[in-house]
């Protein structure tokens, strides 16, 4: 089976492929630090409530070829802060754990990456 070849980091670092070098390991573990909580972003017993409810109307994951069971309650549109938006049902859509983790963040990460 073939092996993608490795990547120059920004660093200079060689990288073997599917490998994170440790200056971006060491990047991510400071903008957390400066991340503020999941409570302090919105989300507390009122999104708890409200998540619950809807993921009970909206069981299924949103993907067309996943059909799992929902797990998460992800924001189509990011919110960013803006808490009109946060709360704005229509921009809510019902995904499981791996679409959420794999399929969303990763289109996220492309689109932050273009734009």
């Amino acid at each position: 089976m073939p092996v993608r070849a490795p990547r120059i980091c920004g660093c200079g670092h060689r990288i073997a492929s599917g490998e994170v070098c440790p200056c971006e390991r060491r990047r991510k573990a400071e903008a957390d630090k400066r991340r503020p909580s999941a409570r302090e972003r919105g989300y507390d017993s009122k999104w708890d409530r409200e998540r619950e409810a809807f993921l009970k109307t909206h069981p299924t994951c949103a993907r067309p070829q996943c059909g799992a069971p929902a797990t998460v309650v992800d924001h189509i549109e990011p919110h960013r802060g803006d808490m009109k938006k946060f709360w704005n049902r229509s921009n809510w859509q019902p995904l499981c754990a791996g679409c959420h983790s794999r399929w969303k963040q990763s289109r996220e990460k492309r689109e932050a990456a273009h734009g």
